[in-house]
């Protein structure tokens, strides 16, 4: 029988336990945290460039808030239902409780990534105010931005700045690092602007209807599965919904909600040992067999298979 009160958690990674997902094993770079003295870090924020990152990673969900910069080079990237790729001159921001993945790193990709916790800039901005001012880190932003030539300079040139305070680790390096970081995301947040990005969250024409749909599904898929939830919260009706969702990416509505799910159960799969029994409680099915029949469905393969393969 289906546990009532012992359903349990979906995990997240946090900052501390993180490292051995991403960074190569005989990873011998300097930048950042990486191979720093223990005496030099600073609890709850992280920085590194790309040298020495794995191939690939994910889907996997964390507990803090991440920075991309890609300076040269591409990345393809998945946040949610959605995906890009990065190139050089892109940023994308991934936030707490959010399915997250990483792949196809061509081999002259050169760039940086911030790791920080929602409470590391408390003393400039509180985190419950973190998504208002930088809506970047939200569901119902744009979390991925292409910056010029010039833009993207100065976004490296704060990611050094950083790197440098940490190695020097000077008297107040922790209180300009916040600061660096902060000032970095005002600079992302003006082009952001600029792009006219920050509207999309709010128009109700169709071509923007199937990324919000994406968007709500990715905040959404663990508690709301029917269409109907997502049409209601879109103010359209579940025939509108579907005939636009179909049109524009060739699946229904509900094969994207499943989608969300099976990334979920991927996760899950991969990076715990969590039980199948568990996992298929965790997602809320009626009872192991129908998670079962429901993974192969969409993938081919069974949840154990995917876990000895992954």
């Amino acid at each position: 029988m289906k546990p009532a009160n012992n359903k349990p958690e979906i995990p997240q990674y946090v900052l501390e336990n993180f490292r051995p997902l991403h960074r190569l094993e005989d990873d011998a770079s300097s930048f950042g945290y990486n191979n720093i003295d223990a005496d030099k870090k600073i609890p709850g924020f992280e920085i590194y460039s790309s040298a020495g990152l794995k191939p690939a990673l994910g889907p996997l969900k964390s507990a803090f808030y991440r920075i991309s910069i890609t300076i040269s080079g591409s990345v393809d990237v998945q946040l949610g239902l959605e995906h890009f790729q990065h190139r050089p001159g892109t940023l994308s921001f991934t936030f707490p409780g959010q399915v997250f993945s990483k792949s196809n790193i061509r081999e002259d990709t050169f760039g940086y990534y911030i790791l920080f916790n929602a409470d590391f800039l408390e003393e400039i901005i509180t985190p419950d105010r973190i998504t208002t001012e930088f809506p970047f880190f939200d569901y119902a932003g744009v979390p991925f931005i292409q910056l010029e030539p010039m833009e993207i300079a100065a976004v490296a040139d704060f990611a050094c700045k950083i790197n440098e305070e940490l190695q020097q680790h000077k008297p107040g390096c922790e209180k300009a690092i916040r600061l660096y970081l902060y000032l970095l995301l005002l600079d992302v947040k003006r082009s952001y602007l600029a792009q006219q990005l920050h509207i999309t969250a709010t128009d109700t024409r169709n071509t923007y209807l199937v990324p919000r749909f994406k968007k709500l599904v990715s905040q959404h898929f663990l508690t709301k599965r029917r269409v109907a939830d997502y049409a209601a919260l879109l103010g359209v009706t579940p025939n509108h919904l579907n005939r636009t969702i179909k049109e524009s990416t060739g699946q229904t509505a509900s094969s994207a909600i499943s989608d969300m799910l099976v990334q979920e159960a991927k996760a899950v799969l991969r990076y715990t040992d969590t039980s199948i029994a568990e996992i298929s409680y965790q997602l809320d099915f009626s009872d192991p067999a129908g998670f079962n029949r429901f993974f192969r469905e969409r993938t081919g393969q069974t949840p154990l298979a995917f876990r000895k393969n992954a």
